[in-house]
This record gives C-alpha cells, structure tokens and sequence, in this order.
C-alpha cells in the first residue's frame, strides 16, 4: 500500500480539508498520512475563525513523518501565512518528496480568506516550482496570475504563466465556468481539457480538495499525471452526483459512494 502525505488545515464539519484528503485517500486504496496547518471554525454555512499551527511544529510534523515512514505523494493545501509557506518548502527542499500536488486554497465557499494576501508571493515563489501537479480554480488563478479568465482560452493563457512559475503540469478548474465544468490541463507542451456536465447540486462542500488528494493517491499509486487526473475527474464527478444534504448549507461530497455501494450498504445507511 502507498503512503500518501497531506500538508493542509483541519475542517470542523469533515467536508474540506485535511478530513476530505483522509477519506479520499482511503477510498483510493492508500494509506492516509497528515500535517495539520491550520484550525479552522467552520461548518456547511461558512468559516467563521482561523488559527495556524507554529510553523517550527509544522516542521516538527513533517520531520516525524518523513524520517519514518516512505511518502509516495504529497498534497498541499490550506496554507495561510509566509511562515508556514516557507517551513513547508524548507522541509519540502529537504526530502525532496515525488509526487507533489498544490492546491491553492485561497478564499472559502463562503468568502473567507484562507490565506493572509502577502502570502501569495511566497506561494508563488517556493511551493509552485516544487509542484509535480497545482490545481487552482477560476478565482485562484485568477490571483495568482492577474489574469481574468472565463473561457477555455483565458483558462489556457493562465496555465502557461503558473508553467512559467515552475510547476510541472498545471490543472486549471473549471467549476466556476458559466455553461459546463470543463478541466484544462497543460504538462509545458500538449493541452488536455477534460469535460463534464454541471452536476444539479449545491453540496459542493471540499470538492477542491478531494480531487487534488485523488490526483495524489493516483500518482503514489504510478499513475501518469493525465492518468491520475482523469482518475480524480471521474472520482469528484461521482462524489458530487452523491453528494450528502447535511447541514444547513453547502454540503460535503459523497468520498465513499462507491465503496458503500459495493459493500451493498448504501440504501441502509443513506438516510
């Protein structure tokens, strides 16, 4: 079994974050590993606080981790401050981990900011060109590029400037598009956009985060990056198809639909 490592910040209510990561990569046949970042106040109707975790215990935990056990992949999310950013990146040029997935978690559903405005040079600077895949959405690219993207062809021009930052691959979300929810991925050289319907739901809660933690359990697991990414397409398709009505507002998507079904649970245990 791989050993999967997420570096991101904790989620009251188990939609988002660090909990997402945890239940995707055991749904992925992957054993879960985590960093925590950040504590945040939150449920399915917003985030209402935030603390971050010293820095030298973020590098505590990425140490313990790393002089322990193999780590096949990497996912980073939730990243507020300089600090942070740089403790991770420290520790990151350190072990040189393969597989690396970024994703930019920057402002909330509910307009929170999830990371401090200074931080996105340091982002920028150190996370990005450690990146094997970064998936931002429309609005995270949007900030990291200064570009207004709200087409496929925005879409492409912004994953050719992150390229220019270091990444390797770029995968710009197209979630927030107006008609469809149409993928753009961009490895330098050949584009691949991946399609799909807008799914009829609002429990939409943490999809960001399961399909990067899906595109990190698929690259531990030897997948190429088009590979793990339309993996993580079909995953977070079907997790938003099933997604769960809890809470009063935006609820979290379905991690376990799949293996719930199979084990002939679901009808059971879905009300």
């Amino acid at each position: 079994m791989k050993h999967v490592l997420t570096i991101a910040g904790s989620d009251t209510c188990g939609g988002a974050g660090i909990q997402a990561d945890l239940k995707t990569f055991s749904a992925q046949g992957t054993y879960g590993m985590s960093v925590v970042t950040a504590v945040t106040v939150q449920n399915t109707q917003g985030v209402f606080g935030c603390q971050d975790i010293d820095p030298e215990i973020i590098k505590g935990q990425i140490d313990a981790i790393f002089t322990d056990i193999q780590v096949s992949a990497v996912k980073i999310g939730m990243v507020s401050q300089i600090p942070t950013i740089h403790a991770i990146a420290d520790k990151l040029e350190q072990y040189r981990p393969q597989n690396v997935v970024l994703d930019p978690v920057m402002i909330s559903k509910s307009g929170f900011d999830l990371m401090q405005p200074k931080a996105k040079d340091a982002l920028m600077k150190r996370l990005i060109p450690l990146a094997d895949v970064v998936t931002p959405n429309l609005p995270e690219a949007e900030v990291i590029t200064g570009l207004t993207i709200n087409d496929l062809s925005s879409m492409e021009k912004a994953a050719r400037e992150i390229r220019k930052m270091g990444a390797k691959n770029v995968l710009i979300k197209g979630g927030h598009l107006v008609d469809d929810a149409t993928d753009l991925l961009f490895d330098g050289d050949n584009i691949v956009l991946l399609h799909s319907n807008r799914i009829p739901t609002k429990n939409t809660h943490g999809t960001g985060c399961t399909m990067s933690s899906c595109i990190a359990a698929n690259l531990a697991k030897g997948k190429t990056v088009e590979e793990a990414v339309r993996t993580a397409k079909d995953y977070i398709t079907m997790a938003i198809t099933h997604s769960l009505d809890i809470g009063k507002g935006v609820g979290p998507t379905n991690h376990f639909y799949e293996l719930y079904t199979k084990a002939g649970i679901w009808d059971e245990i879905k009300d």
